[in-house]
């Protein structure tokens, strides 16, 4: 069993910034998915950055450019640099992993998940 724990949200004016961090239980080297979603009430999860192992990031469209994924490995965590925060950034923010394989973005492939950490972005 994997334990993941998130902190670092809390409140920002747009264009702001917020780091987030994601705690996990296990070696980095061996998580090689740590994925970030975010979901607001009554939507889908939506899938929002990932990182396999230590190579080049992935990120969805409406943060590309904003957002960065980082590790830890000494740590055994996983950031996420959010810059040039916007309203429609406010969400609950969870991470995500699994051992070995390929990473994707669909939710429901990943077993591991943190509890969340809420981001409000005012106007």
């Amino acid at each position: 069993q994997v334990h993941l724990v998130e902190s670092g949200g809390g409140t920002a004016q747009a264009g702001g910034s917020l780091r987030l961090s994601c705690a996990a239980s296990e070696s980095m080297y061996r998580l090689r998915c740590m994925t970030w979603f975010r979901q607001t009430p009554g939507k889908a999860r939506e899938w929002v950055a990932l990182q396999q192992g230590d190579a080049w990031p992935s990120y969805a469209h409406p943060v590309k450019g904003r957002f960065t994924i980082s590790r830890d490995h000494a740590h055994n965590s996983v950031f996420l640099q959010m810059d040039s925060l916007r309203p429609e950034d406010t969400a609950m923010y969870t991470c995500a992993t699994r051992i070995g394989a390929i990473c994707d973005t669909y939710p429901s492939t990943y077993p591991y998940w943190g509890q969340g950490t809420q981001v409000t972005v005012s106007a």
